[in-house]
């Protein structure tokens, strides 16, 4: 079986379409208004909502909380919310707020050719470092789940086009058709299945030839949702040391994901900003300037309440300026007090940094051009170094599957 393959796709009703889909779980997590609005928005009606858990919430969530998520599955799958398209994958067209088209392939991999670790043969790897401690509580959300949903996007290394691009003129019926809540832009699925998938599965089996050798054996990327599926890799792992049955095994060893071309024009890998909040921020710079600066080399702005200015990073420290930042940063709270998030979006990062004690560091984007073999070849990225796109970019929850 291939690493990437088809499966049954559920698709919510068309009746229930326009409140289903919400954004990735890990987006907004410094903005819980954001989703006190979706919230608001969904009401009780059935959502992709009530199956996650948004991380600006995971401070606050008790049993209660993952009870009702897997209630909430449980209660979808009883009263008919879905359709089924059997055996199918579903080609996606996403119109970014930008008005670009952003193609991709929504069907299941394989967790066995799959590892997170940063010294890995597999053939889907993580693109930068997982942080393990954020794997347990999605774990709270995965066990006992009867569906998965997925905000995952996985990339292929395929510069001749020759993978997805086809499907744009090949792929079947539309199942789903609609703008996006939030200012998420328009999606629109149609189903592959048939003749159809056969070709594609074809062509990705040449792809996945032609690619081992040169890549080490690496043939995709995670760009996108990494802990999540770190999260279903560790549940199907954990069902295998418990002997679990064979045919909760089975299913438990597949995971969706959405596939995506890196050479895309469409594809922009944003840079991810970090926001230092609970630390004294003089004494955040004064160290920073001490430990990983330079009198030249790669200038990286501050913004902390009214007053801003540059750091120049020492290129003696690393290659890509969010590597050196991300070490000293690291280095700094492994003595004192605070914590550093992860923000998304240029006005974001320097409207967070406001507040007060908060302090904001605005980093560039790094080219794409030798990404896959640069993993290949030196492993995982600093953890948090790109972002495919800007927050209202990402992907939403829409197909499901049972589980």
């Amino acid at each position: 079986m291939s690493v990437f393959t088809s499966f049954d796709v559920l698709i919510p009703r068309k009746e229930f379409l326009s409140k289903w889909p919400v954004i990735a779980c890990d987006q907004f997590t410094s903005q819980p208004e954001y989703w006190e609005e979706v919230k608001k928005t969904v009401g009780d009606a059935p959502s992709a909502l009530h199956c996650i858990l948004p991380e600006a919430f995971l401070p606050t969530a008790t049993d209660e909380t993952f009870g009702a998520i897997r209630a909430a599955m449980e209660e979808d799958l009883k009263s008919g919310v879905f359709t089924t398209c059997q055996d199918a994958l579903i080609y996606v067209e996403r119109t970014l707020a930008n008005g670009a088209v952003r193609a991709g392939v929504v069907g299941v991999i394989d967790l066995d050719a799959y590892d997170y670790h940063p010294e890995t043969d597999a053939a889907i790897r993580a693109t930068e470092k997982t942080v393990v401690e954020r794997i347990p509580p999605r774990m709270r959300v995965r066990r006992g789940a009867k569906i998965e949903l997925s905000h995952v996007l996985m990339l292929c290394d395929d510069d001749g086009f020759s993978l997805i691009e086809p499907l744009k003129e090949s792929a079947g019926e539309v199942v789903y058709d609609l703008d996006l809540m939030q200012g998420g832009g328009h999606v629109c699925g149609r189903v592959i299945r048939g003749a159809e998938k056969d070709a594609f599965l074809a062509r990705l089996d040449a792809y996945c030839r032609r690619k081992k050798e040169p890549l080490s054996g690496m043939l995709f990327a995670v760009g996108d949702g990494n802990h999540s599926l770190a999260t279903a890799k560790e549940c199907y792992e954990e069902l295998k040391r418990n002997g679990a049955p064979a045919e909760a095994l089975q299913r438990a060893r597949f995971a969706m994901v959405e596939l995506e071309n890196i050479h895309d024009p469409v594809q922009v890998f944003e840079p991810i900003h970090r926001l230092v909040t609970g630390a004294d921020a003089s004494d955040v710079l004064t160290f920073l300037m001490e430990n990983c600066c330079a009198e030249e080399g790669i200038e990286v702005p501050w913004f902390c309440g009214m007053a801003s200015g540059s750091l120049i990073l020492d290129p003696a420290r690393g290659v890509l300026p969010v590597g050196i930042l991300q070490n000293a940063l690291d280095e700094f709270f492994a003595s004192h007090p605070g914590q550093t998030d992860y923000i998304h979006g240029d006005e974001d990062l320097k409207k967070l940094a406001k507040k007060d004690g908060n302090l904001g560091f605005l980093l560039p984007a790094i080219p794409k051009g030798d990404f896959f073999r640069g993993i290949a070849r030196d492993g995982v990225l600093p953890r948090k170094t790109f972002s495919m796109g800007v927050a209202r970019d990402k992907r939403y929850y829409l197909e499901a599957r049972e589980l």
